[in-house]
């Protein structure tokens, strides 16, 4: 199945290697590998350009840029899996390096399935809803056309094309179109979060900022927990385990999101909501002028998950208001 032919053998308990394994998503990765697996091998690589953990349970972080092909090679030596989660990961990121966003989220994912391919390893990466730029119908599915607006949709497409292309006849990888994440969690209690939309909002909270919301306001997103997405990749390696077993390749594509599609506008008054009765605080809610020029602004973001509910096994569990009632109770003490 490798580049080499023949079949991938794995001897005893499987090795899971964890690129991006100190941030926001990786961590909880490593966390939900070892709750569910504790028998298998873990791996963690990591560059730490965004890292928030140096180890997780008995994993230790190794520090390895994938855009370093041998040192990366020679680290994932007797991977079996690879949860290729490293990356430039936003918009505003990838806007502000450009070169950076294209070695990492291109080059980088290019050397990760070069030795997949070498290896017959097999491969899950997410490669986010900005690939689709403004969705053409709803609900949306991985199959819906390509037409990123930005440059970090653009990466992460060049980056879904790479893996198609070496997979083929090689090793089995799922490709995942992940909507917006959200919520925090605990590594080895340390808090680890990253400023997406609805935790930005409940850091104002806090600051006794208003939240802003970017005009016009109705753009809706499909939004996600991260220990949810987390729990995704558990899924996704237990599958691709046993299609190594028998000797299968090739991509399959899956949606992970939750039925949650709410406007911005919505998500903001929500948080002010539960700010007030949680903790008897008030926070206003500002609409303000929308910096970017090239922001999906449709106001349904539906997603069909029901094929990655009926393969993997997987659905969302976590729900916004119930996340962010709690988020709000436990910082307010």
């Amino acid at each position: 199945m490798s580049e080499h032919g023949g079949g991938r053998e794995i001897d005893g308990e499987p090795t899971v290697a964890v690129t991006g394994a100190a941030g926001y998503i990786g961590s909880r990765v490593l966390v939900e590998l070892q709750e569910a697996h504790p028998e298998w091998n873990l791996l963690g690589l990591d560059n730490y350009y965004r890292g928030q953990v140096d180890s997780v349970g008995d994993v230790d972080i190794q520090h390895v840029d994938i855009r370093n092909r041998e040192r990366l090679e020679a680290t994932l030596v007797g991977a079996d899996v690879v949860l290729h989660l490293a990356a430039i990961s936003g918009v505003d990121d990838c806007e502000d390096n450009p070169d950076l966003a294209y070695e990492v989220n291109v080059a980088g994912t290019n050397n990760v399935a070069w030795f997949c391919r070498k290896t017959g390893a097999a491969l899950a990466f997410p490669f986010s809803m900005a690939v689709l730029g403004d969705p053409e119908t709803v609900p949306i599915t991985v199959d819906q056309p390509r037409d990123p607006f930005n440059w970090y949709g653009r990466t992460k497409l060049l980056g879904e094309r790479a893996i198609e292309s070496f997979a083929d006849g090689a090793f089995p990888a799922h490709l995942f179109l992940k909507s917006n994440l959200y919520g925090e969690h605990y590594v080895g209690g340390q808090r680890v979060t990253k400023g997406t939309v609805i935790n930005f909002f409940l850091g104002r909270v806090f600051s006794g900022d208003p939240l802003t919301v970017y005009e016009p306001g109705t753009q809706s997103r499909n939004y996600i927990h991260v220990t949810d997405v987390a729990r995704a990749y558990v899924h996704s390696s237990e599958r691709l385990l046993d299609q190594l077993e028998h000797d299968e390749c090739g991509v399959e594509k899956y949606e992970i999101a939750s039925d949650e599609d709410p406007n911005v506008m919505t998500v903001a008054e929500l948080v002010q909501s539960i700010a007030r009765e949680e903790a008897g605080i008030d926070v206003d809610v500002e609409l303000v002028e929308n910096p970017r020029g090239n922001e999906t602004l449709v106001s349904d973001f539906r997603v069909d998950t029901s094929k990655t509910r009926d393969i993997l096994g997987w659905e969302a569990e976590h729900t916004v208001e119930d996340t962010v009632r709690e988020l709000i109770r436990v910082n307010a003490e």
